[in-house]
């Protein structure tokens, strides 16, 4: 993301990324082969597909990364990946300690962004597994300080509640949790044996939890709503199925590769 078309902010650092950056220009290099306009990266939480590409970006200049001090205790501890990082780029930490409504808020590369607590899992290596500590999952919202438009960012969101629904009520745009459709999709698919639940997702539609996140977004302000970080048994990625359908009836879109946002 990015205030200028200049300085960019990545969310997350999934194992894809050198693919990602060879595919937008914008992020190319421009003043050196190790140059780059990514200004800092904005973790979510300390699970491996949030986090591994964090390894691909330790040629250029020192990382500013922001996380909670929860995530960046797993990443130096039971994922040590920031200790491996020491060794090449080196890391600069900005803590962002979760608080009840919404930590601090910090300016970064012409952003505003606050941490927001919301339910969800630490990972499997996370000595925090077993526990629910809503700071173990953090979402972002983040403000365009010329416009003063906001967008939610919350790829891993296990419920939606009273604090969530405000999140999603005071911004321009959404971006969610489209992990799973249904609550036993992974089993039904013979993929897992784990729910959606027990792995810190809300599926879109209703389950034995309680609503899912297409009842969420219906009740939402918010002028776009897009569900992000899809998992590949998700009907929803074919664009003819009736699940698809269903989205564009509701007015919900599905994020894809390359998609660009202006807020």
């Amino acid at each position: 993301m990015s205030a200028d078309g200049e300085r960019w902010v990545l969310l997350n650092a999934s194992p894809d990324i050198g693919a990602q950056l060879r595919a937008s220009p914008a992020l190319w290099p421009r003043h050196g082969l190790r140059d780059s306009p990514i200004e800092a990266v904005v973790l979510m939480d300390s699970q491996i597909d949030h986090v591994a590409g964090l390894l691909s970006l330790r040629e250029g200049s020192r990382l500013q990364l922001y996380c909670t001090p929860e995530s960046h205790e797993d990443l130096t501890g039971s994922l040590p990946l920031l200790k491996a990082l020491e060794s090449y780029s080196g890391v600069r930490w900005h803590p962002m300690p979760l608080e009840p409504g919404g930590g601090a808020w910090h300016e970064v590369a012409g952003l505003r962004l606050q941490a927001v607590p919301v339910p969800g899992k630490a990972p499997p290596y996370s000595p925090r597994r077993q526990a629910e500590a809503r700071s173990d999952n953090a979402a972002v919202m983040i403000e365009d300080s010329a416009s003063g438009r906001r967008l939610f960012y919350a790829p891993g969101l296990a419920r939606v509640g009273e604090a969530e629904r405000r999140c999603l009520d005071g911004c321009d745009t959404v971006l969610v949790d489209g992990t799973f459709w249904s609550e036993d999709e992974m089993v039904v698919a013979g993929l897992g044996k784990k729910h959606a639940a027990d792995m810190g997702h809300l599926p879109q539609c209703d389950g034995p939890h309680g609503p899912g996140m297409l009842r969420a977004l219906d009740a939402c302000a918010a002028r776009r709503k897009v569900l992000i970080h899809i998992n590949n048994s998700n009907p929803i990625l074919d664009e003819d199925g009736p699940e698809r359908a269903e989205l564009v009836r509701r007015g919900i879109e599905v994020a894809f590769d390359g998609m660009e946002l202006e807020i």
